[in-house]
């Protein structure tokens, strides 16, 4: 029997992302994000949440989807990298799916250049694009970020 995965799939625009369950923190409501000087084009700025002050990645400008501001209706995904605590902005969470990982296609049989998922999970009523947070910023945003990120401490 193949071993179960568990996501926490969200909505964004039109098209359902989703991230291993283990890497969540939790789900907040939106709030204003104060811009990070010096910080990579696709961080939006950072956020105090009890305390921390975490960096908000924006999907829209990675995914090339058309940008918005941030409004009182979107949610945060707060998640784990091997680096840090992120903020992901998103349009609406769609709660938690199981399923074996062996229902995951593999992004690299998918088509190349999608390093920046682990994979899809095919649904009922679609597919959902599973990320790998590790792999969203280039090793130059990582760097860019950390610098930013240090400035505010």
């Amino acid at each position: 029997m193949s071993e179960l995965i568990q996501l926490v799939v969200f909505r964004l625009g039109e098209q359902r992302y989703a991230l291993p369950l283990a890497a969540v923190e939790r789900i907040v409501r939106a709030v204003e994000v104060t811009p990070l000087p010096g910080a990579p084009a696709i961080v939006l700025g950072a956020i105090d949440v009890e305390g921390r002050v975490l960096p908000v990645l924006n999907l829209w400008r990675r995914f090339l989807l058309p940008e918005r501001e941030v409004s009182p209706v979107d949610q945060f995904l707060i998640a784990w990298t091997d680096r840090r605590m992120v903020a992901l902005v998103m349009d609406e969470a769609q709660g938690v799916i199981e399923r074996e990982q062996s229902a995951v296609i593999g992004s690299d049989r998918i088509v190349p250049g999608l390093e920046q998922f682990q994979g899809v999970v095919k649904l009922d009523d679609g597919l959902v694009l599973i990320h790998d947070l590790e792999k969203f910023l280039s090793l130059d945003e990582v760097r860019t970020l950390d610098e930013a990120m240090e400035r505010t401490e």
